[in-house]
C-alpha cells in the first residue's frame, strides 16, 4: 500500500466514523462543535490527500479518475456549509453537511470497493477469496 493511500484511508475511515458524532449531536453544543471541527479536519486531510493517489489503469485524465470528482464535491459541500453557519444559515449548514458525509464517505467509501478498485482488490480477493 502507498503512502498516499495509507494516509487517505488514515482519514477517511476517521471521517466516516466521527461524522455521525457532529451530524446527531445537539446542535449548538460544544461537544457539536468540536465534533464537527474534527470531522471538517478529518474531511479535508482525506478530500486533499486524493489528489496524491493517481490510477493510470482505469478511464483517467493525467491518472485522475471519475472518482476523483467526489473531492471537489467534498471541497465544494464543506466550503458551502462553513459559509452557510457564518452566514446563521443553519437549515443551508445541515444539508450541505449530511450532504458532504453521504457523498464524500459513504458514496466514496461504496465506490472504493469497487472491485477494480486497490480496497476492492483487498477486501474482495486478497481477504474474502470471492473475486
Amino acid at each position: 500500500m502507498s503512502p498516499a493511500i495509507l494516509v487517505h484511508l488514515v482519514f477517511a475511515l476517521a471521517a466516516l466514523v466521527t461524522g455521525p458524532l457532529a451530524l446527531l449531536a445537539r446542535k449548538g453544543t460544544r461537544w457539536h462543535r468540536a465534533a464537527g471541527y474534527m470531522w471538517v479536519t478529518l474531511m479535508l486531510g482525506a478530500a486533499l490527500s486524493t489528489l496524491f493517489i493517481r490510477d493510470f489503469r482505469l478511464p483517467n485524465l493525467a491518472g485522475y479518475t471519475p472518482i476523483h470528482l467526489i473531492t471537489i464535491g467534498t471541497l465544494a459541500g464543506l466550503g458551502a456549509a462553513m459559509a452557510a453557519i457564518a452566514r446563521r444559515n443553519i437549515r443551508r449548514h445541515r444539508q450541505a453537511m449530511w450532504s458532504a458525509y453521504l457523498g464524500g464517505c459513504v458514496v466514496a467509501g461504496l465506490l472504493a470497493l469497487l472491485p477494480g478498485r486497490f480496497l476492492g482488490h483487498w477486501l474482495w480477493h486478497e481477504t474474502l477469496g470471492l473475486l
